[in-house]
């Protein structure tokens, strides 16, 4: 395709494009091109349609880029679209041929400014205070000597060494690391997600129940923290079973997860402190071979997911093809909620500025050409109005042909009857006991009887399945 749209040449019987073909070439182009950026601008003019999906615009004071974010996506960005927050969007950008124009199909999503955050940390502080997730009365004491400790933090980073180490110095215990991101796109799912699985283990099996959780990070600024900040990861530390200690950044770094903590530490080496008394004895290369081992399971897990991820860029996806069509169902949506009274905006504005201009006798004229015009309009509208009744009482006295052939009493003229006993309709003689009171309906009336002997059991037979040539019930 991408020969069909180079610069033709003087007297080229090269055929030419259609629209479709060209636009969709120019969507390749754009999105080979485009596959990932980061955009930093202001939100304006956000909209959630019926759909789910969120549009709005990215802009700054010298520009303006339409985007969108996904049905599925939405649930997943952990902040509220707002008019006029300055945010940093991620994904990539495409174009939408419906309107000839790009737009950049947002994936993520993060507040750009400490302002912006402080404001937002502030509101979600006050949310969780007073919902009582800070309250001194939910704190638990830490155990004397813990025989198991539960480590959440990166495995690649110097915090968990730095609490390996400690550990080792003061008392050598069990230790179990559940690696996570410590930042960006999917940490703060992470860092909850190991909090719970390690409340989900049970005592006594296979792998062995913490006596405590350390929720570590190193220092860094408010941005890098803020997955620590995040209201899942609040909620998750809050309401852990097992007692946890949090230790993210350094001693005059702040987050939520420290309030909702049973302890606070200044440092990750001081939760290690916390966590286990002083033992001279020392076993220093433990944690060392723990890192290693962490880091090379870590960089081969990277090295197969870039793998697969270049795989996947390769496959077309379904729900990116759906969204697209509903995003122009969604447009089509918009403009016939609208197109009615435009028009009838536009014809009104247009006669007013005729009356201005036009003097009696021409106005006279345009009246009865309108006179006659609208008298038109109506003749045409009665005809197109009975075409359209005349049409449907066709459908309606088919379908009503249709639901007679197949009405009870169709059968019934046909020459069948109806046995009934009381209200119940007998479909086998096992139902007519010796004595029983029954009525035979037929198509002009019933008449009832009564049986003078049971019927005498039919031999069994193998029930057939259905489309095996059984004929089925009548009614």
């Amino acid at each position: 395709m991408s020969s069909l749209i180079d610069a033709p040449d003087v007297g080229s019987n090269r055929p030419p494009l259609s629209v479709s073909e060209l636009s969709h070439a120019l969507k390749r182009t754009v999105e080979d091109a485009f596959g990932f950026v980061r955009v930093r601008g202001e939100i304006s003019q956000p909209k959630v349609a019926a759909s789910g999906h969120c549009y709005l615009r990215l802009k700054d004071e010298n520009a303006v880029l339409d985007g969108i974010i996904w049905r599925g996506t939405m649930g997943k960005l952990g902040l509220k679209i707002e008019e006029g927050m300055e945010v940093i969007a991620s994904g990539k950008v495409t174009t939408y041929p419906g309107r000839s124009s790009y737009q950049i199909i947002i994936e993520s999503v993060e507040l750009a400014g400490v302002g912006a955050l402080l404001k937002l940390l502030e509101e979600r502080r006050k949310k969780l205070a007073a919902e009582g997730l800070f309250d001194a009365a939910r704190k638990k004491p830490l155990p004397d000597l813990p025989t198991v400790i539960g480590v959440v933090t990166s495995p690649t980073g110097a915090v968990i060494r730095d609490i390996l180490h400690r550990i080792a110095d003061r008392f050598p215990r069990h230790v179990l690391l559940w690696p996570v991101k410590v930042q960006g796109d999917g940490a703060a799912d992470e860092v909850a997600a190991a909090i719970e699985g390690f409340n989900s283990l049970k005592p006594g099996g296979a792998i062995p129940r913490p006596d405590v959780l350390i929720v570590a990070r190193g220092g860094g600024s408010l941005e890098d923290l803020w997955a620590f900040n995040e209201e899942i990861v609040v909620r998750a530390a809050a309401a852990s079973a097992i007692p946890l200690i949090s230790a993210v950044g350094h001693e005059t770094d702040t987050t939520l997860i420290d309030h909702a903590a049973d302890r606070r530490a200044p440092t990750p080496t001081a939760a290690a402190e916390m966590a286990v008394p002083v033992r001279l004895d020392l076993i220093a290369n433990i944690g060392q071979r723990a890192t290693r081992l962490t880091q090379a399971i870590a960089r081969m897990l990277e090295e197969h997911r870039i793998h697969l991820q270049g795989l996947v860029r390769g496959i077309p996806r379904l729900d990116v093809i759906v969204a697209e069509k509903e995003q122009a169902l969604d447009a089509l949506s918009e403009r016939l909620a609208l197109g009615p009274r435009q028009l009838i905006a536009a014809k009104a504005q247009d006669l007013k500025l005729l009356t201005a201009r036009l003097n009696l006798d021409r106005f006279k004229l345009d009246i009865a050409r309108s006179a006659t015009d609208l008298a038109s309009f109506a003749w045409r509208m009665a005809q197109a109005a009975t075409r359209a009744l005349r049409d449907v009482g066709t459908r309606v006295e088919g379908v009503t042909a249709r639901l007679e052939s197949v009405s009870p009493q169709r059968v019934l003229e046909r020459g069948y009857a109806m046995v009934m006993k009381g209200e119940r309709v007998l479909s086998t003689a096992a139902g007519a006991d010796a004595g029983a009171a029954l009525k035979v309906q037929f198509a002009d009336g019933g008449v009832d009887v009564r049986v003078e002997g049971a019927a005498a059991p039919k031999p069994t037979t193998k029930k057939r399945e259905p489309g095996a040539g059984s004929q089925g019930s009548l009614f």
